[in-house]
């Protein structure tokens, strides 16, 4: 099983494809040398530890898009 799983995820943002975004932009700015906040991350891979940040409230995730009327 994945940790953190999928449906404990989308429960930290508005939807799936959210979390797809925010977890890929998060990977590309540890991948460009940025640092952790987790002290022991259990994945050793750049959208692991996005993920993880995202689930241990590290990394908050707003939603930017507004409805009008």
């Amino acid at each position: 099983m994945l940790y953190p799983s999928i449906d404990e995820m989308v429960k930290k943002v508005d939807s799936k494809y959210t979390l797809v975004v925010a977890a890929s932009r998060r990977a590309r700015m540890l991948r460009n040398g940025e640092k952790s906040e987790l002290v022991n991350p259990r994945s050793h891979k750049f959208v692991g530890v996005a993920l993880e940040e995202i689930y241990g409230d590290i990394l908050q995730v707003e939603n930017l898009t507004t409805k009008e009327d």
